[in-house]
């Protein structure tokens, strides 16, 4: 199953640059993890749409990425989910605003990770070289 429908994408783009442009304004602002002010409908489709990119740049099962509560997407390949609970040996969780700042290089990975922010079980747990997305 696609994380975003296929008719919903442009709508994600649009999203997704509109949540980028308000971050970097609060990143000049000096501020860089103040919260997004959108819609949560928008902040959604911005979640879905980069999960999106992230699908189709390391495509996989190996990994899961979860971004609560919108979505998740398993990337990379290796071994996949054990049959018995579907989950990856690899899974990462990240809060949507930080998950957003990383995809769109607000913020780098190693500092969200250094920052605790990051939620990551297993060998590949390390997106760095697959971000930013945009």
């Amino acid at each position: 199953m696609s994380v975003i429908r296929e008719q919903d994408v442009e709508s994600g783009r649009l999203a997704l640059e509109q949540w980028r442009a308000a971050a970097l304004s609060n990143k000049k602002a000096g501020d860089p993890t103040a919260p997004v002010d959108l819609p949560r409908k928008d902040c959604g489709m911005a979640v879905r749409y980069s999960l999106y990119l992230l699908s189709m740049r390391a495509p996989g099962g190996a990994v899961e990425v979860r971004v609560a509560p919108w979505a998740a997407v398993k990337i990379l390949d290796g071994p996949n989910s054990d049959p018995h609970n579907l989950t990856p040996p690899d899974t990462i969780e990240l809060e949507p605003e930080v998950w957003l700042r990383v995809a769109c290089g607000i913020s780098s990975w190693d500092a969200e990770r250094e920052a605790g922010r990051i939620s990551a079980i297993g060998e590949r747990d390390d997106l760095s070289s697959l971000l930013p997305l945009v």
